[in-house]
């Protein structure tokens, strides 16, 4: 094959000179059009050298399964996967994530400016007006030139990543919908995961935001999300979507707009509340657009283009990408540690297999501790699982578990770190203590061997390479608080909203305070008054 690949690169390059008039080759191109054509020639390459590796590597199945075809493309549930998994594949065919990873990089984007390009198409503006208001969504889904664009580039102009994105979509998808119906948001808004990361769980973006959903680390711990030496729940998809469910809801109490939620998610409330400043105080998308960030104004037309995608790609010639997914996957609580080698080895499961259903757990370890943590595995290993568990967790222990390695990475956290003591102050919970060194709060409880209550002049132990933080917005919080009857109380003060008040308590989310103070949309505080925060 890498023989082949220079050869193809050359062929490659000589069919584009062959389209290349005299006139061209001595004419100095500007510096867009040399873009373009770099630009197309590795597309190109990129997806010859692409189907060599899958052609050679994976059995290809060229015809879409029946379930597909019998799907309303007006509705609004997606593809399940029940209409797309065959349950007689063997699951040891599970396309491996290396290559999606690979493939699904949406890196396009800084290339082609889809806010002033003007792409051709054969398909009249009304037919994609009709398609649209087809397609059952609570939220508004609006078209424009802009929207057209972004329709016209995730069905024309990435072909070979769009149909792995949708090969992935019927064993994501339906989960996520479970997930956001338990948050009572639409359901449409898991389209925000092929938006995110093109429903890749190990997706890493320049700014180091992680996983499927997207998260940066400060909103991730914010929003309950487990990041320690062995877990990064992060890169788990599920985890994950449960955060980025609570964070839309907040979003949304904020803005009273789905399509502004939206957008806030990717730069976040402050700015889209500086936007609809800039524009007057209206909270209308479109008028709010120009004043946006320019990654985020691209975010909601990508929105509407990725949900029009998934409605209708059959009308554009697209076949989802055949993966062999399992038909269902299986949970485990695992109370002991426990190595994906202990699993592998013993019940001759492939370790790829293990990492891709068990992405959140960073050194192949899953560590042991009294409230558990997740394994999930293929249905057609449950029972040789449950057979065998007491001997996985002793098998080649000394091994898999070697000191050496094995206490390196449980004590990473606090030997690439400096031991603080810290003194208990009057008012301080560990949510504070943890906010201000920037820790989790059950990491600061197994440390000091204790449980939820502290007491002032308490020393406690915290391993952390960050300093503390010394804002006054954190000092300041620590002083407004206060202990009545069952819960934590908040002083307001002036300038105070709910949205920033709830950012200064990790764990707690502005729908969590609204719930527990039976607030709405339209409440008003005053300096001044005190509102539950959580319960102690």
């Amino acid at each position: 094959m890498r023989k082949i690949i220079p050869y193809l690169i050359f062929l490659t390059f000589c069919l584009l000179l062959s389209n290349t008039t005299k006139a061209q080759l001595f004419k100095k191109p500007s510096r867009k059009t040399l873009i373009e054509e770099v630009e197309k020639l590795r597309k190109t390459i990129d997806s010859l050298k692409t189907e060599i590796e899958f052609s050679n590597a994976i059995p290809i199945i060229d015809t879409i399964p029946n379930g597909i075809d019998s799907i309303n493309p007006g509705g609004l549930t997606f593809f399940g996967s029940e209409d797309f998994i065959d349950p007689t594949i063997s699951t040891d065919s599970l396309l491996s994530f290396w290559y999606i990873q690979k493939s699904l990089s949406l890196d396009n984007h800084e290339i082609i400016d889809l806010e002033s390009a003007n792409f051709k198409t054969e398909i009249p503006d009304s037919i994609y007006i009709k398609r649209l208001k087809a397609i059952n969504s609570f939220i508004p889904l609006p078209y424009n030139n802009i929207v057209k664009n972004h329709i016209i580039f995730y069905t024309q102009r990435i072909p070979n990543k769009i149909d792995l994105i949708l090969g992935l979509s019927p064993y994501y998808l339906p989960q996520f919908e479970e997930v956001f119906d338990q948050y009572d948001i639409p359901k449409e808004l898991v389209i925000m995961a092929i938006i995110e990361s093109a429903l890749n769980p190990r997706a890493v973006s320049r700014a180091n935001a992680k996983g499927m959903w997207q998260f940066m680390y400060r909103t991730a711990l914010h929003y309950n999300l487990r990041i320690d030496s062995y877990v990064d729940q992060r890169l788990d998809p599920i985890e994950s979507a449960h955060a980025a469910a609570k964070y839309l809801k907040d979003s949304y109490a904020i803005f009273g707009d789905w399509l502004l939620a939206i957008a806030s998610y990717n730069c976040g409330p402050g700015n889209v509340n500086r936007a609809i400043r800039r524009a007057g105080g209206t909270k209308d998308f479109w008028t709010v657009y120009p004043y946006l960030p320019r990654e985020t104004r691209g975010y909601v037309p990508s929105f509407v283009a990725a949900l029009y995608t998934l409605n209708y790609y059959r009308d554009h010639g697209i076949q989802p990408r055949a993966i062999s997914m399992p038909a269902h996957v299986d949970t485990f609580m695992i109370k002991k540690p426990l190595h994906f080698g202990q699993i592998s080895e013993l019940l001759d499961i492939p370790k790829e297999v293990i990492s891709d259903h068990n992405p959140q757990y960073i050194n192949e370890i899953i560590p042991g501790n009294s409230r558990g943590n997740i394994l999930r595995l293929p249905y057609n290993y449950t029972n040789l699982f449950i057979d065998n568990e007491n001997e996985i967790y002793s098998y080649k222990d000394s091994i898999f578990f070697n000191p050496i390695i094995y206490n390196h990475t449980k004590n990473s956290s606090s030997n690439s770190s400096s031991s603080i003591t810290h003194t208990v102050k009057s008012g301080e919970t560990l949510s504070h203590i943890a906010a201000r060194y920037r820790v989790r709060v059950s990491d600061i409880q197994r440390w000091n061997n204790i449980k939820t209550t502290i007491r002032p002049n308490q020393r406690l132990t915290i391993y952390t390479s960050n300093p503390p933080t010394v804002n006054t917005t954190n000092t300041t919080s620590r002083q407004q608080t206060s202990i009545s009857g069952n819960y934590e109380m908040y002083t307001v003060k002036k300038g105070d909203t709910l949205w920033g008040i709830s950012q200064k308590f990790s764990g707690v989310s502005l729908n969590d305070i609204m719930k527990l103070n039976g607030f709405n949309n339209r409440s008003k505080i005053l300096p001044g008054t005190k509102i539950k925060i959580r319960p102690i």
